[in-house]
């Protein structure tokens, strides 16, 4: 790529850039202005991938964590061949169009994650480049190598400032992560104005500190950025920070460097002033410099050859390892019912008791013997929650072939990354804290709902039952507030085999699951023949009246076996309902209510968390035995008892 071409493209993206933005009167001009000659190198010379098959396995992947910058991606993307036309970049930002104001995943061809909340990116870039080791580690061979490749990575100030991207950045250097390669779009620039204000840092000391190769120079010289990416890729070591300095909004004349460029439109006049910076005729709609064209038309043809050369080497390793290209593919799609099959679940007897934690830690166990792309971690309490998988190694520097991560005490920044390892393609991951701890890492499962891909939360020590820690430690809205969230479900089990239920619907499901599991034992409930199918539609009738019911009982978790032995003490003939998963069961039809709570019977509900949400079932919070307040520190049994959380409780509410 020459430099003129780099020069053709650059003034290509801050054109339609300025347009767009202005066109939408709405969005943010300064960054795709500020480094698009970056974008034209990216693009033009530095990146593997190819427009024709978006989602090609060896493509290198390109995250843009500045996400406001979204014309950044939306113009580079348009000129490099992939299917986003000039109309969706003339409606930017309208309704039924592939340019969102944010990147986001699915909707966009090229745009590898949503994009939008600062930090966040940065963090899903480290969790694809654990993935391309992972996948590298399990499937190159001594004589073929098809997973091969790099990530990269925009940030801007403020993805710096968020604590997400210091968290995700330690890790990345503890990891050795040497082809991850940040760009920081250096332009000493936010909203509210200069960096000063608030932000003064030595951003390079701190990366260097974290394990990371930093390096610097001008966002403006070609020559000097290919020198700084070559000296990155020569350091497999280290993650490499290169600091560009940068000007925000360059090419507007009296906006550039000032914080009214960041996000919001130029002007008319201010549009017609920058085009003459540029080089533009004034009354240039949406102008894309014709040398940037044919640049981009010979480029394609380039990209094609090298995914066709990396086609017929796959083509040879499929042919030298059959046993593995079955399993690639199997993965690569999803398609994994023959591994669920062959898992080896635990058995559980009725009457035997046990932690629904430990009940998950003995699935995880079997189904990591059955499933070669399982793969996660917790933030540093593995021996709560019962996540590792020992037989299949850990993931360390010097050990990629490990499935087991360490995230140490970060939860904000592990939910980002498990979705880095979901996005990458043919990995299921899980990530695991306290139920508690949901609230540090809220951000990311919003984001799994969002682009509704398969990360697996595991959250144990689920309420008040856990005692001594008291109420920092004990969830009280935390349900809730997971129900909350569109295209999440959340699995509260009863005992072991709901357990092991509950996580082989995660393994099916296309979006995001959190399984919400008890630190104390529970008794294993007997169960009616066939009982399955109602659990996987979200409640089934684990224990009946004689006859037709006085009363129906939901409850979930601890609260199922509680119930049992309340509506043994009631007086009253009490239908008792495990509640798999809410979401599931409000998404059922009048029939599945109706089989469950029979019109005109009264319902009540069980649960130790805040009452809200279960009026859709009972009608009134008076029939939801729950808890009003946070919890306090003492054994669990007499923490209950102290709020009044108990089966003779219960019986008294259901004996009104």
């Amino acid at each position: 790529m020459t430099n003129d071409a780099v020069a053709a493209v650059a003034r290509s993206v801050r054109t339609l850039t300025i347009d767009a933005v202005q066109a939408a009167n709405s969005g943010h001009p300064g960054m795709p202005m500020g480094v698009a000659e970056l974008g034209a190198l990216l693009y033009g010379e530095v990146l593997s991938h190819t427009p024709e098959d978006p989602a090609w396995t060896n493509r290198d992947r390109f995250v843009l964590s500045a996400g406001h910058g979204s014309m950044f991606l939306y113009s580079l993307l348009h000129l490099a061949g992939y299917d986003i036309s000039l109309e969706d970049i003339r409606n930017f930002r309208q309704l039924g169009y592939k340019t969102p104001g944010h990147p986001e995943y699915g909707h966009t061809p090229g745009v590898e994650t949503t994009t939008g909340p600062l930090g966040q990116g940065l963090a899903n870039a480290v969790g694809l480049a654990i993935a391309e080791q992972m996948t590298a580690a399990a499937y190159n061979t001594a004589a073929h190598t098809i997973v091969d490749h790099y990530t990269y990575v925009i940030v801007g100030d403020g993805c710096l400032m968020e604590g997400i991207t210091g968290e995700a950045s330690s890790l990345a250097g503890h990891l050795k992560l040497g082809k991850l390669i940040a760009f920081y779009d250096s332009n000493k620039i936010s909203i509210e104005g200069s960096t000063d204000l608030a932000f003064t840092e030595d951003v390079a000391a701190r990366y260097r500190a974290y394990g990371w190769q930093v390096l610097s120079g001008d966002a403006y010289d070609p020559d000097v950025i290919r020198k700084l990416v070559a000296e990155a890729k020569g350091d497999t070591e280290r993650p490499t920070l290169i600091v560009l300095t940068s000007v925000i909004g360059k090419g507007s004349p009296n906006k550039a460097g000032t914080h009214g460029v960041h996000g919001a439109a130029l002007g008319d006049d201010e549009v017609a002033l920058s085009k003459k910076e540029i080089g533009v005729a004034e009354d240039a709609m949406f102008f894309i410099d014709p040398d940037a064209v044919a640049f981009f038309a010979a480029r394609r043809g380039e990209l094609t050859d090298a995914h066709a050369q990396w086609k017929a080497t796959f083509d040879a390793w499929a042919s030298a390892n059959p046993g593995l290209a079955e399993q690639w593919r199997a993965v690569q799609s999803g398609d994994l019912e023959r591994y669920l099959a062959a898992a080896e679940l635990p058995t559980y007897e009725p009457g035997s008791k046990e932690a629904t934690r430990k009940a998950s830690g003995a699935a995880i166990k079997a189904l990591a013997k059955a499933l070669p792309n399982l793969v996660g971690g917790s933030a540093d309490l593995a021996p709560s929650n019962n996540t590792a998988m020992p037989e299949d190694g850990e993931f360390f520097a010097d050990s990629r072939d490990g499935h087991t991560l360490h995230f140490g005490v970060r939860e904000h920044a592990m939910a980002a990354i498990g979705n880095g390892l979901a996005l990458y393609g043919g990995l299921r991951p899980f990530v695991a804290t306290f139920l508690v701890f949901a609230d540090y890492l809220r951000p990311g499962l919003r984001l799994s709902a969002l682009m509704n891909i398969p990360t697996v939360y595991i959250l144990t020590h689920d309420s008040i039952f856990i005692g001594e820690d008291g109420p920092t430690h004990q969830p009280i809205e935390h349900l809730a507030a997971l129900r909350a969230i569109p295209n999440v479900q959340v699995f509260r089990p009863a005992d072991g085999a709901e357990t092991n239920r509950a996580w082989l619907t995660a393994l099916r499901s296309e979006g995001p699951t959190c399984l919400v599991l008890t630190r104390q034992g529970l008794p294993e409930l007997a169960k009616p023949a066939g009982w399955e199918a109602d659990a996987d539609r979200g409640g089934y009738v684990v224990q009946d009246a004689q006859g037709a019911p006085d009363a129906v009982v939901l409850a979930t978790g601890s609260e199922v076996s509680l119930a049992i032995d309340a509506a043994g003490k009631s007086g009253k003939k009490v239908r008792v309902v495990s509640v798999t998963s809410v979401e599931r069961l409000l998404a059922q039809d009048e029939a599945f209510h109706e089989k469950l709570m029979p019109a005109g019977v009264p319902v009540y509900a069980a649960e130790a968390g805040i009452p809200m949400g279960w009026e859709a079932f009972t009608g009134s919070r008076d029939r939801v035995f729950g808890l009003a307040g946070f919890g306090a520190s003492g054994p669990g049994a007499k923490v209950a008892e102290h709020f009044g959380f108990t089966a003779a409780k219960l019986t008294e509410m259901l004996s009104r």
